[in-house]
């Protein structure tokens, strides 16, 4: 398949953003990020004050305006990790986003999506802030928020990120959780 399957979602100047391997196949059918029942993105970035309610995956366009943006490595194929080869990432086409966008944060959501990246083993590396930025934008590594990643699930990995963006004042100290 050589067309996008679902749009990024970036502008310049983002206070971050989640870059996962691939859609997933139910968030392909719907054309939406992390659409999968069971998955724990969207109520964990509400838990962690990124958002001022739990938004459903079919809103994801509305995560622009609040300074979020969301992309995968890549941007032609969909299934569980176990099913894509290296051949249907696009590294280049990473960075080259990082580097136009230059986000404060880039999170990738899964261990396997930041060794993809890094090019390195995800024995190699390591939750959380990672010591080579991209420009200015620092790399974060995520556990995974999928359903089927859940014995690696860890929301203090994900509270990290809110830490960072609230030291590099890019997120006000007590967000609204009562806006739409």
């Amino acid at each position: 398949m050589s067309q996008k399957l679902i749009p990024d979602l970036l502008a310049p100047d983002l206070r971050i953003v989640f870059c996962g391997t691939a859609l997933g196949t139910k968030s392909f059918q719907e054309k939406a990020y992390y659409a999968k029942p069971g998955n724990k993105f969207w109520p964990t970035l509400h838990e962690i004050g990124l958002t001022p309610r739990q938004f459903q995956p079919q809103e994801y366009r509305k995560l622009l305006a609040l300074g979020i943006g969301l992309t995968d490595l890549s941007k032609t194929a969909h299934g569980n990790d176990a099913d894509l080869t290296m051949s249907d990432f696009d590294i280049d086409a990473t960075k080259e986003k990082i580097e136009r966008y230059q986000p404060q944060v880039w999170a990738f959501t899964s261990k396997k999506a930041g060794a993809i990246f890094l090019g390195k083993s995800t024995s190699k590396i390591e939750y959380g802030l990672q010591d080579n930025p991209v420009g200015s934008t620092q790399l974060y590594i995520l556990c995974s928020p999928s359903g089927l990643a859940t014995r690696w699930w860890n929301k203090d990995i994900w509270l990290g990120i809110d830490r960072i963006l609230r030291k590099a004042d890019c997120l006000p100290a007590h967000p609204s959780r009562n806006q739409p």
